[in-house]
């Protein structure tokens, strides 16, 4: 911990447990506390966590809108390129860190701060996350990361002694015995860890889910929408509502419009045990109903659209090293940025309209046009030959399987069946 007690600290604040824990023991080692707070589009009444950090110790709250440039600056990048951690994780908590991170160090540097503060653990990623976005930003400001202070985390040891901490200091906060688990939320997803989750067999109760009705509630009629993208971002939706036909093109409207259609119809829940970057493993549950929806119809319309080389090509090293590199913290790193290059270059001709519904816990593609499409129906169909030459493929198959031949030729001379 830095040893200039008495200056002022910026705490990224959530109004949670731990950052209300960390507020008042802040307070107590003799710093000043600026509490910063992004709108990263969560459902959070602010101005109750306004006043509860000022009336437990704050100096000042600041409360910033970051919705916008959270969507278009991080999510809609991670949608052109395919961003799933592990295959699966679509990467809500990492794409909104570095968002904030870098509009925290700038109200720290606004308001004289010698040092910024979180409430992330030894054990997650968060720490990882916010240090490294805050050591590319502004190398000499100092961190005090709580839960990696022997003083902090001797004393509060588990959850059930912030709880009590909490309790006998009367504040308030959402988390209970009866519901330990840990939450993140903001436009692209909610994320829930921690408490009885722990155990990777528990099932969830049903009650943890906020964001999105159980699926096997959801309603017996499917709901219609058609996505358009431009570049390979999305910039219309189209659905009905009422009865009357909507469109919507303002990203963060967009965006939180795809969310309430995929929310009443279970869309978007995944339960997983991930890699963390430390080298733990971890269970995590997680609703991303709109930025699933958003994810299922842009590679359907880069089948139509990507050359298959290009597309693999980004596939085996763009989407899966971006991916990595949102997880482990790395946004504001020269290699992020110079496969955001090549994520721009490979979506210049993903244009178009994908059709889709939402029914109960899934999001279907009904169909896809593009003016820029790569598709022939003609060639492609198998009641015309449509300009292909069918003996052409003997030469192809000739060629194509000459070392297969090598291959088997020599498996045969070792005395070995294929």
């Amino acid at each position: 911990m830095p040893q200039s007690k008495g200056g002022s600290v910026c705490l990224a604040y959530s109004g949670g447990l731990d950052t209300s824990i960390i507020l008042v023991w802040l307070k107590e080692q003799g710093y000043e506390v600026v509490c910063f707070m992004a709108n990263v589009g969560q459902e959070e009444d602010f101005d109750a966590a306004r006043k509860k950090a000022m009336s437990i110790g704050a100096k000042k709250v600041i409360i910033e809108d970051l919705r916008l440039t959270f969507v278009e600056e991080f999510c809609w990048p991670a949608i052109a390129c395919n961003a799933k951690y592990e295959g699966r994780y679509l990467l809500g908590t990492s794409l909104a860190r570095p968002a904030i991170a870098r509009a925290q160090i700038k109200a720290a540097q606004a308001e004289g701060c010698f040092a910024v503060s979180h409430g992330c653990t030894g054990k997650g990623n968060d720490g990882a996350r916010f240090e490294f976005a805050f050591a590319a930003i502004d190398p000499a400001m100092a961190v005090i990361a709580p839960w990696r202070d022997p003083t902090f985390y001797d004393r509060f040891p588990g959850r059930d002694a912030l709880l009590d901490y909490a309790a006998k200091k009367g504040i308030p906060v959402s988390s209970t015995k009866a519901k330990p688990w840990s939450m993140d939320e903001n436009l692209a997803h909610c994320s829930y860890e921690a408490g009885i989750l722990e155990d990777p067999d528990q099932t969830p109760p049903s009650d943890m889910w906020k964001l999105t009705v159980n699926p096997t509630d959801a309603p017996d009629k499917p709901e219609y929408f058609t996505l358009e993208f431009t570049k390979g971002i999305p910039t219309k939706l189209e659905y009905t509502e009422a009865g009357k036909s909507k469109t919507v093109t303002e990203p963060v409207e967009l965006f939180t419009t795809m969310n309430a259609i995929a929310r009443r119809h279970g869309v978007g829940r995944i339960d997983i045990v991930e890699n963390r970057f430390v080298g733990i493993k971890s269970r995590g549950c997680y609703e991303s109903p709109g930025l699933y929806c958003l994810h299922a119809a842009h590679m359907d319309l880069e089948g139509l659209t990507l050359d298959r080389e290009v597309r693999a090509l980004r596939d085996q090293f763009v989407s899966f090293n971006y991916a990595q590199m949102l997880y482990k913290g790395f946004y504001f790193a020269p290699e992020r940025e110079f496969l955001h290059a090549s994520i721009v270059k490979s979506q210049e001709k993903v244009n178009g309209r994908v059709r889709c519904l939402a029914f109960k816990g899934d999001a279907v593609v009904l169909g896809r046009t593009s003016e820029n499409s790569l598709y022939d129906q003609s060639e492609a169909s198998m009641d015309e030959m449509g300009g292909f030459e069918p003996q052409d493929t003997t030469g192809f198959i000739k060629a194509n399987s000459i070392r297969l031949r090598k291959y088997g030729t020599m498996k045969k001379a070792g005395g070995e069946d294929l």
